[in-house]
This record gives structure tokens, sequence and C-alpha cells, in this order.
């Protein structure tokens, strides 16, 4: 992965072979704490949602973020390595909870740059930020998992609908760069997203 200072990302990333990284409670509390600790101080968080096979973060970089850090012999950037020690702290507890060895996510994390125009030129950065903030939290309704997006835990749709108070989102940013209101928050989520964002977030996924 690579990023850029003030550019915002889709990052995601599955089990190996679309295997379960979440199997409990204890094991989305554990993704999330690490998150706490290695992916916050490097960047901002403007929406998350985890799903039993994988992971979506949507997350603005800043200056921070692309620090050089040393890492043995190599030199890389302070989110980059986040990401990095993020998912192979969980991989080693996973296993070790779950008497197993071996990958557990795909080798690669995902990480588009929403700041880059990448569909057509009618279309700003702005479109790609609202539709990622929507689709992030929608997914559990996508893959079926509930019938109201009220019912799955595991993700900051309950902060930006006023049932849970703090959560590692930076609320105002979404605000000047997701478009996101309190007062229709609830009634845009539930709308489907244009087809050609929905195929954008969708590939290679």
């Amino acid at each position: 992965m690579k990023f850029e200072a003030g550019h915002v990302y889709h990052v995601y990333n599955q089990g190996n072979n679309k295997q379960k990284i979440f199997f409990n409670h204890e094991d989305y509390v554990a993704f999330l704490k690490l998150g706490k600790e290695y992916i916050i101080p490097n960047g901002d968080l403007l929406a998350w949602c985890l799903l039993p096979n994988h992971f979506h973060f949507m997350i603005s970089s800043n200056e921070n973020s692309v620090k050089p850090h040393k890492q043995g012999n190599l030199i890389i950037e302070k989110l980059t390595n986040g990401f990095r020690k993020l998912l192979s702290a969980y991989a080693h507890d996973f296993n070790k909870r779950n008497n197993r060895s071996g990958s557990l996510f795909r080798p690669k994390t995902k990480a588009k740059d929403l700041s880059v125009q990448q569909l057509k030129e009618a279309y700003t950065n702005n479109d790609y930020y609202i539709n990622c903030f929507y689709y992030i939290h929608q997914n559990p309704l996508r893959h079926n998992l509930v019938k109201d997006l009220r019912e799955w835990k595991y993700s900051s749709f309950k902060l930006y609908s006023g049932e849970r108070q703090k959560d590692m989102c930076n609320k105002q940013l979404a605000r000047e760069i997701c478009d996101y209101n309190d007062a229709t928050f609830l009634n845009i989520v539930y709308n489907r997203i244009p087809d050609q964002f929905l195929d954008f977030f969708e590939e290679d996924s």
C-alpha cells in the first residue's frame, strides 16, 4: 500500500480463500482494539465495517500517515506499517485462540485512492467519498447478515445514527468530506448507491 497525505482511501481485505476471520464477539473486539492501537494514531478514520470474512475502512491520510518508519531493513510509511501490524497481531492472536496456524488474510491489503478520479469526468472526488461512506455502512445488508442495519454491532453505523456516542471515527471530518448530516443519515444509508460506484467499490473484492 502507498498513501499520500490529504487523500482518502477505501482500505479492505478478507480472509485467505474467503475464510472467516471473525467467529465471535471476542474476535471483533480484539480486532477493533488493535485498530485503535495501530491505525487511529496514523490516520483519520471516516467509516468502518467488520464482517465475518472481511473488513472495510475508509480513512483520510495526513502528514503523520506518510512519515517514514524503519521496520527492520525497510523504510515504510507509518499508516502502511499500522495496517501491517494490525493484521499480523490479529492473525497471531486469532490463531492462538483457535488453535490454528498459517495465514489468515489475503497477502495484499487493498487501498483504493478515492481522491483520484477513476470513473468519468462527470464525477468529483466528493462523489467517491459520499458513496464509499454509505457503501461501507450498507455492507451488512448487502451480505444478508441482518434485515436492518441497526442490528449490526460491528460498524460505525451506530455512531452516525446517534446510537453510539464514542467511536474511532473522526465525525467532524466526515461532515466535511462525506457530506454527513445527523438529520439525513438514516434516510440516505438505506438507499441504493449508483451501480457504477457499486461496481467500482466491489471490483477486486
